[in-house]
């Protein structure tokens, strides 16, 4: 049959130009896919670009300056350019933020605006990654389309993700690696090339050196994923497997071998770890810590309090839910619809290893983040986004079809669409008093969407008109929530250290609008619980801090920053300034959080004797002696017995007191050259 023939004259496509297919996707694509795809990446962008402010989360901030002032501190992650010491995470998204800062020169957008480039690029991918995976009848047409873009839809407005793409935490670059990852590993699938496998595992080996162990959580189901479906021998799918694990380990553990077999006094100290190797900040606080808490390295404990008990809730408890769990109902519904599809052979759709892909990232990520008792926030399930997302868009399109095409199967849309829009009351109704109306909008948008495509579905045809009015109000049902959270973040300077979107949901300030802390409740760097309940890789803002550069960015307050060993004024860093001399270090403090304010607003080396909470074993009195003795050290901020390196057991904070100078009306300040 010809091409005249198999559809009318005006549906038969017309071959574009490059720009064209850039702009209208190609000849065959649906005319509304590529335009749809191009709005939804530019309401992601303002989303995740609108009104940044600040720089974020302190701790990294003070990484990315501290890179733009000396490459030894760039290619180690060093908090100040002094390369005293690390932060506590590998640095290749310090890398890109500080690449463009060095381009750009040091401020909120060049640091943040590759954060929100790099999630805007995790969304095209999320639609590219579900479109291709579909297979049979549904490849290339519009239902493979439809299935991208209602992905790239959740993908953007998953509270969570916007939260994290509005700050400098390095999860945002993990997301892009990983979902970079799994694309290339569907495509490896669909096209039976080592090739892309092997740029699948370099990719997640690229994604460890920007969160180390958790980005092998897509591991489990990447590697069953291509166990069994890949559509080769069984030999050749181990031996393809084994090279990519190779492959993997490789791009995983290079900047960790560098770091290690370097000579210790030609490095910073590794920030976290116990014994100053980035191997221990592997398995310990950045690994076992995370998940089995306390005793399992430094990173054990204090979990609870950020993202609520371990335990199967966890991610649907008052902190959490309102940032990720929306349509995980949805997803559990599409997930166990597909393995009927499955097993019943029913007509082509997503193929058997996009489910698994998907799946697999999903279950593995609610267990892990569910059950893990080590320190754990909501942040992190920013990771989830992408399987959300797709399950979503490719559960959602199967689903359909079968409702149009077999009464037998007809009830797992509306059975979804209930589920979904029930649960999204609930987490609404947990804030009464944040948009109170939106909770019945949701409610009543669920019942309509119900109803409708049961009539629809009772009579002999399905009714097109009637359909249509229950999917857009199935759409408000399941997207109104996550969109009202989503927003959230625009209207505030969020916390760096913790950031999450919408209302406060009464979980120990972690669900504030815009991640924002109450007043009184998060001050001066201190946090709830001592050093004890420590904010792993960041800090909040001091009060009053506002944002931009020099000294006009101190607190009204008087202090610079807190945290253990206490704050420093405005009139010591003014003191400091004044008599810094040719030292290295403008001062030495006990923590990271004393030190990250300071190094940001004078642009000088600070030196964090004890790490992000002052508790590594950084610092001793030898190492104090030599660096005095050198001229690269003259002031000293004791902590006392504040949680200062003194919890390392260095004697360090009593060296200081019994031989050095109190500095007059500088409360806590030695000069130890004299």
């Amino acid at each position: 049959m010809t091409a005249t023939a198999e559809r009318p004259a005006h549906r038969i496509p017309v071959d574009r130009g490059r720009a064209a297919r850039v702009f209208l996707g190609a000849a065959e694509d649906p005319r509304w896919s590529r335009p749809a795809l191009w709005g939804v990446l530019a309401v992601a962008f303002v989303l995740y670009a609108w009104g940044l402010s600040g720089d974020a989360n302190q701790y990294y901030a003070a990484a990315v300056l501290s890179g733009t002032q000396s490459w030894k501190a760039f290619f180690f992650g060093a908090l100040d350019a002094g390369s005293f010491i690390t932060v506590d995470k590998p640095p290749l998204a310090l890398w890109v933020m500080g690449l463009s800062a060095r381009i750009f020169g040091y401020g909120t957008w060049s640091m943040l605006l590759p954060q929100a480039l790099a999630g805007v690029a995790a969304v095209g991918l999320v639609f590219s990654a579900v479109r291709r995976a579909f297979s049979g009848a549904f490849s290339g047409g519009r239902y493979a389309h439809t299935a991208a873009l209602v992905a790239a839809v959740v993908m953007t407005l998953t509270p969570i993700t916007v939260a994290i793409n509005r700050d400098n935490n390095p999860d945002t670059v993990l997301v892009l690696l990983l979902v970079l990852a799994a694309w290339f590993c569907l495509e490896s699938l669909r096209t039976g090339r080592l090739r892309s496998l092997v740029v699948c595992a370099l990719f997640v080996g690229l994604a460890f050196n920007t969160k180390m162990l958790q980005a092998y959580l897509v591991v489990p189901a990447f590697a069953p994923a291509y166990l069994v479906c890949a559509r080769l021998s069984w030999a050749k799918r181990v031996g393809h497997l084994l090279a990519a694990g190779a492959v993997m380990a490789v791009s995983s553990a290079w900047w960790m071998l560098i770091v290690d077999l370097m000579p210790a006094g030609s490095r910073p100290y590794v920030g976290g770890s116990t014994d100053n190797s980035v191997w221990d900040l592997v398995i310990g606080y950045n690994g076992l810590g995370r998940v089995f808490g306390e005793g399992q390295g430094r990173g054990g404990g204090g979990g609870a309090g950020f993202g609520g008990e371990a335990g199967a809730g966890r991610l649907f408890n008052d902190i959490v839910a309102g940032q990720i769990s929306w349509l995980l109902p949805f997803c559990v519904v599409a997930l166990a619809f597909a393995v009927v599809m499955r097993v019943r052979r029913l007509p082509d759709g997503p193929s058997g290893a996009a489910w698994l892909l998907w799946g697999g990232w999903l279950a593995v990520h609610y267990v892990v983040f569910s059950f893990s008792s080590g320190t754990f926030h909501p942040y992190y399930t920013t990771a989830m986004a992408p399987a959300v997302a797709a399950l979503c868009g490719m559960g959602g399109v199967i689903m359909w079809q079968a409702y149009r095409r077999s009464p037998a199967w007809a009830w797992a849309l509306p059975l979804a669409v209930a589920v979904t829009g029930a649960w999204s009351f609930v987490v609404l109704r947990r804030t009464p008093d944040w948009a109170p109306w939106l909770a019945w909008v949701v409610l009543g948008a669920t019942l309509v969407a119900v109803a409708g495509l049961v009539l629809a579905r009772v009579r002999a045809q399905v009714t097109v008109r009637i359909a249509a009015v229950a999917l857009a109000a199935a759409a408000v049902a399941g997207l109104a929530g996550p969109a009202a959270f989503a927003v959230t973040p625009l209207g505030s300077q969020g916390n760096g250290s913790n950031p999450t979107a919408g209302p406060n949901t009464g979980g120990m300030g972690f669900g504030r609008m815009g991640g924002q802390f109450p007043a009184g409740e998060f001050r001066g760097g201190q946090f709830p619980g001592g050093p004890g309940g420590e904010f792993p890789g960041g800090q909040g803002q001091p009060p009053g801090q506002e944002a931009g550069s020099g000294t006009e960015r101190t607190g009204r307050a008087g202090f610079m920053g807190g945290g253990p060993g206490g704050g420093i004024s405005d009139s010591m860093v003014k003191y400091l300034l004044a008599n810094q001399g040719k030292a290295t270090w403008l001062v030495a403090v006990n923590s990271s959080m004393q030190a990250s304010p300071v190094i940001l607003s004078t642009g000088k080396p600070v030196l964090a004797m004890g790490g992000f909470t002052g508790s590594d074993p950084a610092m001793t009195v030898d190492r104090l002696k030599e660096l005095v003795s050198s001229g690269q050290l003259r002031y000293v901020m004791s902590g006392g017995d504040r949680g200062g390196p003194d919890r390392g057991d260095t004697g360090v904070s009593t060296y200081v007191q019994e031989n050095c100078t109190a500095v007059d009306g500088q409360d806590g300040l030695y000069d130890c050259a004299t």
